[in-house]
């Protein structure tokens, strides 16, 4: 069963908590932890992270939570090469990001891409992949590589990657009042407004991309 990143994250976390704290993280810590809005969200990737084998949870225990597999080193999966310049990031490529209507996060490509710093303002931690055209008048195309810098926290006016209900959606957040709303860049999509109840998070800011030959406007 493929993770996706945040699952990957909390899998990280709870064995970090472990051994700084001597005791698993609870569900109420691991929601702050990762900025969701309730327990709800926590639960979920709990859940995906023991029906793989990654962790046990104890029914009736406050902090029921056992790894069962370590985290991964996150240069466990890489070649033994050369030093990276230091004006080069190393990302993996985590996964596709709708620039439409908001879709699962298809998480679990093992490539890596060396890039130069200069691309992206801020530093990104991952690239996503594109699918859609909702954010063509930014300049992102379907096929692109974005840069996400992972924060749970973003500013009104911002392009950020977020998650509703689970799904994940790049878009212009646009914050007033008690409304959230994230607006597409393209008129022939509307904007989706965030509703009471819905279970949605940000996951990280837009910083930058980079185009495959087969990818943008012309191709």
């Amino acid at each position: 069963m493929d993770l996706t990143d945040t699952q990957r994250a909390i899998h990280a976390f709870i064995a970090e908590h472990i051994e700084t704290e001597g005791v698993p993280p609870s569900q109420s810590e691991i929601a702050r932890a990762f900025g969701f809005s309730g327990v709800r969200a926590a639960q979920y990737h709990l859940e995906a992270l023991e029906a793989a084998g990654a962790i046990e949870r104890r029914p009736g225990q406050a902090r029921g939570l056992r790894v069962l597999q370590p985290p991964p080193s996150a240069q466990a999966d890489l070649p033994l090469e050369a030093a990276i310049p230091d004006n080069a990031v190393q990302l993996p490529v985590l996964g596709q990001v709708a620039a439409g209507a908001p879709i699962g996060a298809d998480i679990g490509s093992e490539q890596v891409l060396i890039l130069d710093r200069v691309l992206f303002s801020p530093a990104p931690d991952y690239l996503l992949k594109v699918k859609g055209d909702s954010m063509r008048d930014e300049g992102i195309f379907d096929g692109d590589l974005i840069g996400v810098h992972r924060t749970p926290t973003a500013r009104n006016g911002q392009i950020v990657v977020a998650r509703l209900d689970d799904e994940i959606t790049v878009k212009l957040l646009k914050t007033g009042g008690e409304r959230i709303r994230l607006l597409p860049r393209n008129p022939d999509y509307a904007p989706i407004e965030v509703q009471p109840g819905q279970d949605f998070a940000i996951e990280g800011l837009y910083c930058g991309l980079i185009r495959p030959s087969n990818s943008g406007p012309n191709r």
